[in-house]
């Protein structure tokens, strides 16, 4: 079975959050209603929004997965109502405006799988002046957390590995988002919301705010676990949060610190976070505030998923504003695809002149018309 197939699975058998998109759909979509469903997958929110009387739904996914969510859509009748595109939502114009426009692009912490990117777009283009998205609203929630297991996933890297110093790498680590499912024994104190806002108006800007988290159990410190609740509609809410009963089956995320810090019951502590959306980073400065007057000082933690980026100096190299690029005798190849593809020439042409003007890279005609099909699936129409 595909991998990609069996992760929808996972999804389809997460019913706390199937149930949450049930009501919410049922609450904003009426009989009528245009619905986008953004990012579809095998197509069961835009079945959903059917089930709740829209007249039609608009299911845009880029990936072959539309093709199963035909089949299913087929399975269930429904064939007549939703209209399939294969194509990212950005690439994508509509023949009438929606009523309503969903997702289910959320991520760990609310914002990693390009909701506000996706939802910005599809408000500005998509969505009538008295439209709705579903979700209307997402909140960001943040914990201190102790967790000794996954704190040691950072410092694997500060011991010798076969007489071998790895200790390199202990940067790029403690610079990582990690998911993981956490529990409320983990946490060392309340949770907070120090961001609520709508992620269609949002869009690409940087997200910015900081916040208090009071230590309220003596442990060990060893970072910031962080979650989501979305506002699915004015009555239905749906979280991963590791202090709700009905959470859904979504793992959260654990940003570490450089060393793990003992607290106790009245410590605090200040975090202040920059996202930015689009590029799916986020920057974390945490100042521990013992409660002791021997420790008059904050203890100060920054770290950046930019810093733990794995980036060559070759890749770097060729970002530099005065780098002069050419391209290899691959680029040539995809380029000479590109050229070819106008609008003429039968796909068996292509593959034929491809292989003909780059014998060296291609040992017979079917590895050329592979690489020829990668490229044309990409960018013909």
């Amino acid at each position: 079975m595909s991998l990609v197939v069996d992760e929808h699975r996972h999804y389809l058998q997460d019913h706390v959050r199937l149930a949450a998109f049930r009501q919410a759909i049922h609450e904003l979509v009426v009989p009528g209603s245009v619905v986008v469903d953004l990012g579809s997958g095998t197509g069961i929110l835009g079945l959903l929004a059917c089930e709740a009387g829209a007249k039609r739904v608009y299911a845009i996914e880029e990936t072959s997965l539309i093709e199963l969510a035909r089949e299913i859509c087929q399975a269930n009748g429904l064939a007549d109502r939703i209209c399939f595109i294969k194509e990212l939502s950005t690439h994508v114009d509509l023949p009438e405006p929606a009523d309503v426009i969903l997702a289910d692009q959320i991520g760990h912490f609310g914002f990693e799988a390009g909701l506000f990117d996706y939802f910005s777009d599809a408000r500005r283009r998509f969505l009538k002046p008295n439209g709705t998205t579903i979700p209307g609203r997402i909140t960001f929630c943040l914990a201190p957390v102790e967790h000794e297991p996954l704190w040691q996933q950072v410092e694997f890297w500060n011991r010798s590995h076969m007489e071998f110093d790895v200790s390199p790498a202990c940067s790029i680590a403690a610079n990582t988002g990690y998911p993981v499912k956490l529990m409320p024994e983990q946490l060392l104190g309340p949770s907070v919301e120090p961001l609520s806002l709508d992620p269609s108006v949002g869009g690409s800007q940087p997200l910015h705010f900081q916040c208090t988290l009071s230590i309220s159990k003596s442990g060990t410190l060893h970072g910031l676990g962080c979650w989501f609740v979305a506002h699915l509609s004015p009555s239905v809410t749906m979280t991963n949060s590791p202090l709700c009963e009905q959470r859904i089956d979504r793992r959260n995320v654990f940003f570490p610190i450089d060393r793990p810090i003992p607290v106790q019951t009245g410590d605090s502590m200040t975090v202040t976070m920059h996202i930015l959306p689009v590029q799916i980073a986020v920057t974390w400065t945490i100042e521990i505030h013992k409660n002791k007057a021997s420790v008059p000082e904050p203890i100060r933690f920054t770290h950046s998923t930019l810093k733990g980026m794995l980036i060559s100096r070759e890749d770097l190299q060729r970002t530099h504003p005065a780098f002069v690029p050419t391209l290899t005798p691959w680029g040539a190849a995809r380029l000479t695809v590109l050229t070819l593809c106008d609008g003429q020439r039968p796909l068996a042409h292509i593959e034929q002149e491809v292989l003909r003007r780059h014998p060296t890279l291609f040992a017979s005609l079917s590895s050329a018309a592979t690489f020829v099909a990668e490229v044309v699936t990409r960018y013909s129409a």
